[in-house]
């Protein structure tokens, strides 16, 4: 098996990875309770995503495979995170009627999600893929935040639970969105793997720079 190369989103492929997440997205339950109407349903997801793709190029960290065909959107929430730039009018002019769904499940995933962790907010991979594309997106994913050594969270379907468990995240709290379905929190304990200086007696000037 090949194992694909994962790389950062560029900004100007932005939406085409909109594209990816609606098209992940589309045939779940919370995409069917999101946009009850199959012919606005890829559409309306796609421009919502590229709302949240935008904003977290600026407060987290995007990657997708070379081919484009997988991507994982991750939020840095060490501090409280603004909003999307222009959240509500954006959104409005995205969802149309289905906007007050969008609200809710904003709402409701703000009341349950803890504070101070890296978040991530979607896994997106093709319907029906094979060679284990969503342990190796995970697996590229947790490899990058475990250098920081701070908790992690995300909120995923239940029946991608098994996954999420055997890379080391645990049930948190159930989901319950109103007359639609139950999406699962897990949480992710740090693992003790952030990089300390080999000699603590001699502090050391660190230069911090951005991944692109």
């Amino acid at each position: 098996m090949t194992v694909p190369r994962i790389r950062t989103l560029r900004w100007t492929e932005r939406h085409t990875a909109a594209n990816i997440i609606a098209t992940s997205l589309h045939p779940s339950s919370l995409a069917e309770w999101l946009i009850p109407d199959i012919n606005h349903r890829h559409p309306v997801l796609a421009a919502v995503a590229e709302i949240w793709v935008e904003h977290a190029l600026f407060f987290g960290e995007v990657h997708t495979t070379d081919d484009l065909t997988a991507v994982t959107i991750g939020l840095h929430r060490q501090r409280p995170l603004p909003p999307p730039t222009n959240y509500p009018q954006r959104l409005a002019a995205a969802a149309n009627s289905y906007t007050q769904r969008f609200l809710t499940l904003d709402h409701i995933l703000d009341t349950c999600r803890p504070t101070t962790l890296h978040h991530l907010t979607v896994l997106a991979i093709p319907p029906n893929s094979q060679h284990n594309l969503d342990q190796t997106m995970l697996r590229h994913y947790l490899t990058r935040i475990d250098r920081t050594d701070l908790p992690a969270w995300a909120e995923i379907p239940v029946r991608h639970r098994a996954l999420f468990t055997r890379h080391g995240y645990h049930p948190h709290t159930d989901i319950h969105l109103p007359d639609g379905p139950t999406l699962l929190g897990m949480h992710r304990p740090p693992t003790g793997n952030k990089r300390r200086p080999t000699n603590p007696t001699r502090p050391k000037l660190t230069v911090t720079t951005s991944t692109d």
